[in-house]
């Protein structure tokens, strides 16, 4: 139940980001608006830690990681990401980052030997093709040129980024250092290198900005960013990376609905294949195997008791 509970609020949440991220754009550089949000988490992260009295110390190895993830998943993935936005719609920027299910599965099998259930491939690529016909029209429209296959590229690359980071978690949870820990430093590394950042390149640090700016900040920060990677980060540790990591391809079905409520989408027959897939491949993966043998063993009898003789 609690695992349910998580995945749930991560999906919930994650998916609805998509929407707060419009606001976030062509008012303040994309550098300065991740040194905002990381910088805001950092500062939260650490006032409930520190109220809770947990404990903070670690290794200089550990601290090590704790960069790692910092970089991987709270920092170079995002830019590399909203660089690739810049040549591909936000659609195929989504398919593209739907692919960290499968990096997550082939990733926790190099890095830590671990045998992954064959239900979990033939989930995770029902998955990926329901993502592919969720946006069918977009993909129809997709050209191949020079600025979309950098912008393919740069998805790719920061997908797998963060897949890495995926990988740093899950090696913290067996080092058994805990999720809020683990991200409490993992985000004042990251203010600090996006600080950095900033310092070093041209953008203009900024506060001119409407208000929907501000509120959308404050959500992704919070609930985005503090509320969301923890609650992700949990299932890592309780489901592992293979099953946890489908909720990435669930976030796009989140972004249907609200923009379905809030933008006038209208729902075609590809619409209803993508979400079909998606779901089928999702309770696939959830589902543990013996579940699934007992399942079709139960109709089986049934089948065969309602037969006449």
């Amino acid at each position: 139940m609690k695992s349910a509970a998580l995945y749930l609020v991560t999906v919930l949440i994650w998916g609805s980001t998509w929407l707060a991220i419009e606001f976030q754009l062509g008012n303040v550089a994309v550098e300065i608006s991740l040194f905002y949000r990381f910088a805001i988490a950092a500062v939260l992260m650490w006032a409930f830690v520190l109220i809770k009295k947990l404990p903070m110390q670690y290794s200089l190895r550990d601290h090590g990681f704790f960069a790692l993830l910092a970089l991987f998943n709270f920092g170079l993935n995002y830019l590399v990401l909203y660089w690739a936005q810049n040549y591909l719609t936000s659609a195929m920027a989504s398919i593209a980052f739907s692919m960290l299910l499968l990096m997550n599965i082939i990733n926790t099998r190099l890095f830590f030997a671990k045998p992954i259930a064959k239900r979990i491939y033939f989930g995770a690529l029902l998955g990926v093709m329901g993502i592919a016909s969720l946006f069918w029209p977009q993909i129809q429209q997709f050209n191949l040129s020079n600025g979309a296959l950098v912008g393919l590229l740069l998805a790719l690359s920061g997908t797998f980024v963060a897949s890495l980071g995926n990988m740093v978690s899950v090696r913290n949870s067996q080092r058994n250092i805990g999720v809020l820990q683990g991200n409490a430093w993992g985000m004042l590394y990251s203010a600090l290198g996006l600080a950095a950042y900033v310092l070093v390149s041209d953008v203009e640090l900024t506060l001119d900005a409407p208000t929907s700016y501000w509120v959308s900040l404050l959500y992704l920060a919070v609930f985005g960013t503090v509320i969301a990677f923890a609650c992700y980060f949990a299932l890592l540790k309780n489901i592992g990376p293979e099953r946890a990591s489908y909720v990435i391809v669930l976030f796009p079905l989140v972004a249907v609905v609200l923009s379905t409520l809030f933008e006038g989408f209208e729902w075609q027959a590809n619409t209803f294949i993508g979400f079909s897939l998606v779901l089928f491949g999702n309770a696939i993966v959830l589902t543990p195997t013996k579940q699934i043998k007992a399942f079709f063993a139960a109709r089986s009898i049934q089948q065969k008791g309602s037969v006449p003789s």
